[in-house]
């Protein structure tokens, strides 16, 4: 396997959201990773273990009973050849399954132990259930998203679950790093929580220095200012406006054909609402992409606002080509990209038990300890 992080070995338990993403991700860098899946488990979603479930791509798959010792003793061993094994289970399940941390780091002193989780290892919240939605309300972000007279605007499942996963894989490299000097292995815990509240860390800046309220559509970066914002044009489409810098907000200003003195107190909140819905007059008279056109070359930090489809078909994102095709399926490619040590395309999803006996056999476990598994009903 090509890529930075080749030759990286890693145990996936199988799971939903954050821990996958943080997966696919060391996988699409190049890490082996094995995914762990439960023999007589039922998917929660039904795309699970087909060619749409573009989170388990780039890497093999094992269905295992872990509720028959033979298979514990098995996963435990096939940890004493991995730098990490990878867990989203609510705190407890590991241990119940006797492969709690302290049981695996006696078996690989040198592992990296990553566990994602919604409210993290301890805390009052710890053993309680939730999900995206959850985890970014308490971490003050989701109050800030959204029109001020609504309730807040719900970004999708983006923040918690993906930008947990992104600092679980953050983690796990920076885990392994360390292991490679000390030769001592560690728990990493991730809870999407710490990680949204740490994403927000310029905003709780801004709101120390008294530069951002509590309000929502009240503040700069959140669609309160006539120049960064959404507006729908005369076609029910939209364009995205982002001119906050003085340079930026002259060319938006020509663009339009605004020339009103008003307009030059840009920074006067108090006459955001109004400079705003004198834009929005504006951009009402044209369709969208007859916007886009007039924008194009222009730095005036103004955009179209794609549809998945269009995202895909946008001729900047073909020439990065932030898209790729993998099995009929189009998803988005493997980033960040790299000058020398580019990562393999990654393969299709593996179906949940296609590759037990292969696994099995490749990571040193035995024909007598792989037929008492046959005979356990364990695979």
């Amino acid at each position: 396997m090509a890529g930075p992080l080749s030759g990286i070995k890693i145990i996936e338990m199988a799971g939903l959201g954050p821990a996958p993403f943080a997966a696919m991700l060391l996988s699409d860098m190049g890490a082996e990773i094995i995914r762990i899946q439960a023999k007589n488990g039922t998917p929660a979603i039904p795309i699970l273990n087909t060619k749409f479930d573009v989170l388990a791509r780039g890497r093999r798959s094992m269905a295992i009973d872990l509720k028959k010792p033979a298979s514990v003793d098995a996963l435990l061993q096939m940890l004493e050849k991995a730098d990490c094994l990878l867990e989203g289970f609510r705190p407890g399940v590991m241990e119940r399954l006797g492969l709690g941390p302290e049981i695996c780091l006696k078996q690989n002193p040198k592992l990296v132990y990553g566990r994602m989780t919604g409210w993290g290892q301890n805390g009052p919240l710890a053993d309680r259930a939730g999900h995206d939605i959850n985890y970014i309300a308490l971490s003050g972000v989701l109050n800030a998203i959204g029109r001020k007279d609504t309730p807040p605007a719900i970004p999708l499942n983006l923040i918690g679950d993906f930008g947990g996963g992104q600092m679980m894989a953050f983690g796990i490299v920076c885990a392994i790093l360390e292991a490679k000097t000390s030769g001592k292995g560690q728990v990493v815990d991730v809870a999407m929580t710490d990680s949204t509240a740490l994403m927000a860390s310029m905003l709780y800046g801004f709101k120390a220095a008294g530069m951002w309220s509590n309000e929502r559509y009240a503040n700069l970066l959140d669609g309160a200012t006539h120049f960064y914002d959404t507006y729908e044009c005369s076609d029910g489409k939209f364009m995205a406006v982002g001119a906050i810098e003085p340079q930026f907000y002259r060319q938006l200003l020509e663009v339009l054909d605004i020339t009103d003195d008003d307009f030059k107190r840009q920074n006067d909140s108090t006459m955001w609402e109004e400079l705003k819905e004198r834009m929005k007059a504006i951009f009402l008279t044209k369709p969208r992409d007859t916007w886009a056109e007039m924008f194009e070359g222009v730095d005036a930090c103004v955009s179209p606002v794609l549809d998945w489809d269009e995202a895909i078909a946008h001729p900047h994102n073909q020439a990065r080509e932030t898209f790729t095709e993998i099995a009929g399926v189009v998803q988005p490619s493997p980033t960040p990209k790299f000058s020398r040590s580019t990562p393999d395309t990654p393969t299709p999803p593996s179906a949940k038990d296609e590759d037990t006996l292969e696994i099995l056999a490749d990571w040193g476990i035995s024909n007598e300890a792989i037929n008492q598994l046959r005979d356990d009903e364990a695979i």
